[in-house]
């Protein structure tokens, strides 16, 4: 029986049939198949929250399924730990890495396993070297194993973990979110490395939002809907809105909400604006606009925010805001003048994840709630139920665990503080990174609610769609210095990558 309708018969390298799993009274998943063909990629995708992460910690050991079964070649297995998984050649990739920074390519792929060297308790340099170099060879990866990990960009070490993988004789990866903090030259080399992979025969789950990566790469998905699969099929019949529209379980007609607002007077004017990175960049932003900012990985677009939200010292130039010179040397004159920054790594510069969600949301606004020596924790709930509904915030209310909340929601989370301190300027540096089609939608409605109101926003972005989709004008930065400044209606994607790219003196 062929493992798909339309497709040739194919062994399957694993099979999930049936599983279902319960925490407390919350249905994480339920009676959810997966069953992937060998030597193909097969992407799951669903929101946050559909149940992707719970699957996959069952597949790896970390949870034992409540009803359901595992099969692997043709064998019922039953796993107790994370390495009874990997025995089964089944390795994890996560989307944050697990790799030492101080340690060597070839060091990092052995760690553990190291293979023995001449005398007892010593291991093989040499051996581990070669080992490591034959190994990338044979899969169509091109790395020195003499390198640190440290020096590596991120597709980079990617493949190390990959390889780390494979030399523990693992047969299935499964890739969660790989290219979630990787530029687009990045993204390519991790698409062509799935692609590589699949090629030599391996079989890799891929678990990604951008569903354009997912159309490009994948034979087969399975997409997860509130802890059920509800649909699994080829690829090849699909398009992105055919996608979006099982995992939301309704049309998104208007991906971009894009609200026409009237651009008022100026908002901010930087001029001749240095730092350690930045030179000399000077731009304006409107009341009412929304201004993207483009450039690679390295290009200097988030210190560039953070300069101007007092995160980092200026070593030149000036900010005016309405018409009038500004100092802003902390984050807490940032905030006076009414300017909010968003991280783009809210869990290690962002949020509180041991904290409730509501403190998350309050915490830099505390002073502007009368709350500055003393909590008034009715008011503070109070506040952050009617933000959270403003937000469509999915939690179970104020005293939510953060941590326990999907990248979406705590995406939301800081998106509220924005709210309730009423900033007038947003900076927001990747604000949909990592999480759902549905929130990212949500958001790009708020960000145009934001400028319908008369607010100001600045948005970095490494997904161009996005800047094209939402912003009224570009800022294309390279090495720290700005490029270009472009209409969003007047410009493609292609140009912009260009201006990234291209040192202007080269272009035609």
């Amino acid at each position: 029986m062929p493992a798909y309708p339309g497709a040739e018969p194919t062994p399957f390298a694993l099979e999930m049939r049936g599983i279902g799993k319960r925490f407390g009274p919350v249905k994480a998943l339920q009676d959810v198949s997966l069953c992937v063909p060998q030597g193909t990629v097969h992407a799951l995708v669903g929101e946050n929250g559909a149940g992707k992460s719970t699957l996959m910690k069952i597949l790896s050991g970390v949870y034992p399924p409540d009803t359901g079964t595992i099969v692997r070649n043709g064998q019922t297995c039953t796993w107790k730990h994370p390495s009874d998984s990997l025995a089964a050649g089944i390795a994890t990739i996560y989307q944050e890495l697990s790799l030492a920074p101080d340690l060597t390519v070839a060091e990092n792929v052995w760690l553990g396993i190291e293979p023995r060297g001449a005398l007892p308790g010593t291991c093989s340099r040499n051996r581990m070297i070669a080992d490591t170099r034959a190994l990338a060879q044979r899969h169509g990866f091109d790395i020195d194993p003499n390198l640190k990990v440290e020096s590596l960009p991120t597709s980079t070490c990617q493949i190390v973990e990959v390889l780390k993988a494979l030399a523990r004789n693992a047969e299935i990866l499964v890739m969660d979110e790989p290219t979630s903090s990787c530029g687009r030259h990045e993204v390519a080399a991790l698409l062509e490395m799935v692609k590589t992979l699949s090629r030599s025969g391996n079989t890799v789950i891929y678990i990604s939002h951008r569903l354009e990566e997912i159309v490009e790469i994948a034979e087969n998905l399975t997409v997860l809907r509130d802890g059920r699969a509800v649909y699994t099929g080829p690829m090849k019949d699909l398009i992105i809105p055919d996608i979006v529209k099982y995992m939301v379980g309704r049309d998104l007609d208007d991906y971009f909400p894009k609200i026409d607002v009237a651009i008022g007077s100026t908002a901010l004017s930087v001029e001749n604006l240095s730092s350690r990175v930045v030179e000399s960049v000077s731009f304006d932003l409107h009341w009412g606009e929304i201004v993207g900012v483009a450039g690679l990985v390295g290009a200097g677009r988030t210190e560039l925010a953070r300069v101007l939200c007092g995160l980092e010292l200026s070593t030149r130039g000036s900010v005016g805001m309405d018409g009038k010179r500004v100092t802003i040397a902390t984050p807490a004159d940032a905030l006076a003048l009414g300017i909010m920054y968003i991280t783009e790594d809210r869990k290690r510069t962002g949020l509180c994840l041991e904290l409730p969600a509501a403190w998350n949301m309050t915490l830099p606004c505390l002073a502007q709630l009368g709350m500055k020596h003393f909590l008034h924790l009715g008011r503070e709930h109070a506040i952050a139920e009617e933000t959270a509904k403003r937000l469509s915030l999915k939690w179970s209310g104020p005293d939510a665990p953060t941590a326990a909340l999907s990248g979406g929601n705590q995406q939301k989370l800081l998106l509220g503080r924005a709210l309730i301190a009423r900033s007038r300027l947003w900076v927001l540096d990747e604000p949909t990174r990592g999480i759902d089609i549905a929130a990212k939608v949500d958001i790009y409605e708020l960000i145009g609610r934001t400028a319908s109101e008369g607010k100001a926003v600045l948005i970095i972005s490494s997904d161009l769609p996005e800047l094209f989709g939402i912003t009224d004008r570009i800022l294309v930065m390279r090495r720290g210095r700005l490029v270009a400044d472009l209409v969003t209606s007047e410009t493609n994607q292609e140009a912009v990558m260009q201006l990234a790219a291209v040192d202007s003196n080269r272009l035609p």
